[in-house]
């Protein structure tokens, strides 16, 4: 990935960081964070993966909170870039963390087991 690219995905990710910091801290969604930004090579497209602390109806609401303000969250990044093109962005839930935790309790079990035995 090239240097222009990797500065351009750093700022999507503090811009729609400081989005979802501004608009997205009321109560009634979940807390979102955004964990990678991925730039296509033309720069058309941005992948951006968030977490978001929840439970899964809480993840899904915030989720489709998220994707219905898309182009309001463009727009304010076309401020902030300096390219011809605004990347179109597009939203997806990265659930590393909670694989991470799964497999934790799946250790501490299987270490639980082996101590009794």
């Amino acid at each position: 990935m090239s240097v222009r690219i990797e500065k351009l995905a750093s700022v999507v990710r503090h811009g729609v960081g400081d989005y979802f910091s501004r608009e997205i801290a009321s109560p009634p969604y979940g807390f979102v964070t955004v964990l990678d930004v991925i730039v296509s090579p033309d720069i058309r497209h941005a992948k951006i993966y968030v977490s978001i602390f929840g439970n899964e109806e809480l993840k899904e609401k915030t989720l489709q909170f998220v994707n219905s303000r898309r182009s309001e969250i463009r727009h304010i990044l076309g401020k902030q870039l300096q390219t011809k093109f605004t990347p179109e962005i597009h939203f997806f839930m990265d659930e590393t963390l909670d694989r991470v935790e799964k497999l934790e309790k799946i250790f501490k079990e299987i270490h639980k087991d082996e101590s009794t035995n």
